[in-house]
């Protein structure tokens, strides 16, 4: 699995490609917490348009992060996840309360 982060004024941006499974799920956490940690985000987005498995781990992290920042009034947003990951993110529940967009723009311009 590959990824990296970008803060955009107050939302931290995460692109993820490949699987977002045990093998990478507690490396990201940590650094997403670290990225948290150290900007002034209040949101995330999650680009998970390169992404093409999630396990429940990977589902973990992103539940995780989103209560974390929802405690502080913060917002989470997915981005394009493709229809294997989108199907899995259904079953979990996570789309009922995480919004999805088509792209990282639009979901710049909506989550705050």
């Amino acid at each position: 699995m590959q990824w990296n982060f970008e803060v955009d004024a107050n939302t931290l941006v995460v692109r993820l490609a490949g699987e977002f499974d045990l093998g990478a799920a507690d490396k990201i956490r940590r650094e997403l917490d670290d990225a948290l940690d150290s900007s002034e985000a209040r949101h995330i987005i999650f680009n998970l348009s390169s992404v093409t498995y999630i396990d429940s781990t990977g589902l973990g992290v992103m539940l995780g992060r989103y209560k974390r920042i929802s405690q502080y009034g913060g917002k989470m947003a997915l981005v394009n996840p493709q229809p294997q990951v989108k199907r899995i993110l259904e079953l979990s529940g996570l789309l009922s309360i995480i919004t999805e967009y088509s792209d990282e723009t639009e979901a710049l311009a909506k989550i705050d």
